[in-house]
């Protein structure tokens, strides 16, 4: 069985914004929130010992499920041709992935890519999920800096994408950007967000907490190019905190689309 990436298509606008009036409403009775402030050093909390398996733009894994689908994003309703195409090799006229060389970038081989190949996602769909939604403001560490302040009611805008993580493997240190939400978990914030180390909500796909794009996955020395045994140690950066690298060849800057 394949991980799984949510799809935009799971909940129309309207929905959206019937089912995030109910949950505010509610909100407030929930537990706690986490405390994913930085570490004294400035540092976000590491997470570790993750499980990451691997998705990419283009991938089909179940077509007849509404989140089976790579062609689009839980962020980007184009997704596939806001990228540049399949993010991996076409066989039998299906999206395959492939392995990636540092000496080209980790890039895909067939196609040069519009947006950042270094790509993931993490359990917390902050736009479609009518819970992460009511919560994102106050769980998210960087929801009141500047560039994001104020736009807590604002479903065209999400406070998770393009955002900056460093994800480290048996001495390999690599970054990205997440583009994405999964795998199956949407609203996991004791995971994402909490400082005390907490393990994936997800049962599925051997409990990973994270999926990785292709780049990442050859970057990262991963033993399989789509499986469900890899771990990796992750902590959120500010984008100045991100070093020189492939993973800066082409930043993705688009929002909500």
């Amino acid at each position: 069985m394949k991980h799984t990436a949510t799809g935009r298509n799971r909940h129309s606008r309207g929905v959206v914004s019937g089912l995030v009036a109910l949950t505010l409403l509610t909100a407030a009775c929930g537990g706690p929130s986490p405390k994913p402030s930085p570490t004294p050093s400035g540092q976000y909390p590491w997470h570790t010992g993750i499980v990451a398996t691997t998705f990419w733009v283009g991938e089909i894994f179940d077509p007849t499920a509404a989140d089976g689908s790579q062609v689009m994003s839980t962020y980007d309703s184009q997704w596939m041709q806001n990228y540049g195409g399949c993010d991996g090799v076409m066989v039998n006229n299906t999206c395959q992935t492939e392995a990636r060389s540092q000496a080209k970038g980790y890039a895909p081989t067939s196609m040069t890519p519009k947006q950042n190949p270094f790509y993931l996602d993490l359990p917390f769909d902050d736009v479609n999920d009518p819970t992460a939604f009511a919560e994102r403001a106050s769980v998210i560490p960087w929801a009141n800096d500047p560039g994001f302040a104020g736009n807590a009611q604002n479903t065209n805008f999400s406070y998770m994408k393009n955002q900056w993580v460093r994800i480290r493997k048996d001495g390999h240190e690599c970054y990205g950007q997440i583009e994405d939400a999964g795998p199956g978990q949407y609203h996991d914030k004791d995971y994402v967000f909490g400082s005390n180390d907490a393990r994936p909500a997800n049962k599925k796909f051997n409990g990973a907490g994270m999926d990785v794009s292709p780049a990442l996955n050859s970057c990262l020395g991963f033993s399989d190019l789509n499986g469900e045994s890899d771990k990796v140690d992750w902590q959120f950066v500010t984008r100045d905190n991100v070093p020189a690298g492939p993973w800066l060849n082409t930043v993705t800057t688009s929002q909500v689309q």
